[in-house]
């Protein structure tokens, strides 16, 4: 079977996490939205339009799959019928909906991840809490911490590392090659992505992979794209004052939308916050920024901003490469193309 994940009537809606990425390739729960299609269905998925069969099954991008609704969506794909969101479907629309949903898509992946498997072992230097709703690959090294997974799964990716002293509890995900540094809290949802580095206070989080949250500092109800880096100290509101409607701006037209009463900080990839940067309540941050000073008092800072000017091109360029060098990769000519397009507004 072949599957086309169309991201062409949801992409814009997604920003700033799909000015880099397919919608298909954010990540909610345990996986990508097109990982959890291929562990789902074994199908050859395809997301680029000019490579794909004309037998293939269309399915929007921003759909996602479970153990329990896959049927479901495949015989709509089949028959052309449209797929609507109910409890047993979940649609990203908006970006701050995939912290929304990450609960709820922990708890899927955590299936698809365990179920007929057998976890890794389990060192005594830690506390178990529901150990059986706790899954650890193959590598991974877990010392002197406390899981807690009874209110959700705790999945730990292969040869992930969760140093000495850290809290958590589920639903949880630290992906693969990913790192908790000493004496975290962390509650759920959170979800930190592959390569990652994380620690202090993280609570309802999504990190994509290859992004440092590395100290002190709080990050709730929030989503980090790829490459990302917050500084010593750096946290964000995710309540208003008031307890009211968190809006958040998603274009330089300043139109709002409403996400509830909870929401915190939205970074595009490539992006970075100084030692101490306090976020507002909803703030989004574009792609490629470099956040300094008193810029981060702003509810939105477009794509390429360096504290208050522009990032020059060569510069960002320059700067994305040595931090990809600190973990052992360099900026390709897929990216630098990417990001001419960006920076010069399509």
């Amino acid at each position: 079977m072949d599957i086309f994940l169309d991201d062409s009537r949801c992409r814009e809606g997604l920003f700033p996490f799909t000015l880099t990425r397919h919608a298909a390739g954010i990540r909610i729960g345990i996986f990508t939205i097109k990982e959890k299609w291929r562990l789902l269905t074994g199908a050859n998925i395809f997301t680029d339009e000019e490579n794909i069969p004309s037998t293939a099954l269309t399915i929007n991008a921003n759909i996602i799959p479970t153990k329990d609704n896959i049927d479901t969506l495949v015989k709509a794909a089949f028959d052309k019928i449209a797929v609507m969101e109910t409890e047993d479907i979940r649609i990203l629309q908006h970006p701050w909906q995939i912290f929304q949903y990450n609960d709820w898509a922990l708890r899927h992946d955590f299936k698809i991840a365990s179920e007929g498997r057998q976890s890794g072992p389990f060192s005594d230097t830690n506390t178990y809490i529901n150990p059986a709703n706790i899954f650890i690959e193959e590598g991974a090294d877990v010392q002197y911490s406390t899981l807690n997974a009874s209110a959700g799964p705790i999945y730990i990716g292969k040869n992930a590392v969760i140093m000495e002293g850290n809290l958590i509890r589920g639903p949880f995900a630290l992906c693969e090659n990913a790192t908790l540094k000493m004496g975290g809290k962390i509650y759920g949802a959170t979800t930190i992505g592959p390569n990652c580095v994380a620690a202090g206070e993280i609570k309802n989080a999504v990190m994509f992979g290859f992004s440092n949250k590395a100290h002190d500092g709080y990050l709730g109800d929030s989503v980090i794209g790829e490459w990302c880096n917050l500084g010593a100290g750096t946290s964000n509101s995710n309540v208003k004052n008031t307890a009211g409607s968190v809006q958040y701006f998603l274009n330089n037209n300043m139109e709002s939308i409403s996400a509830g009463n909870k929401g915190g900080l939205l970074m595009g990839d490539y992006s970075r916050a100084a030692i101490n940067t306090s976020f507002n309540t909803g703030t989004v941050v574009g792609v490629c920024c470099n956040i300094f000073g008193d810029v981060s008092a702003r509810k939105y800072l477009g794509d390429f901003s360096w504290g208050n000017d522009r990032y020059i091109f060569d510069k960002a360029l320059r700067d994305i490469d040595a931090w990809k060098r600190m973990k052992g990769q360099g900026i390709t000519e897929t990216e630098i193309e990417m990001l001419k397009r960006i920076y010069a507004g399509y």
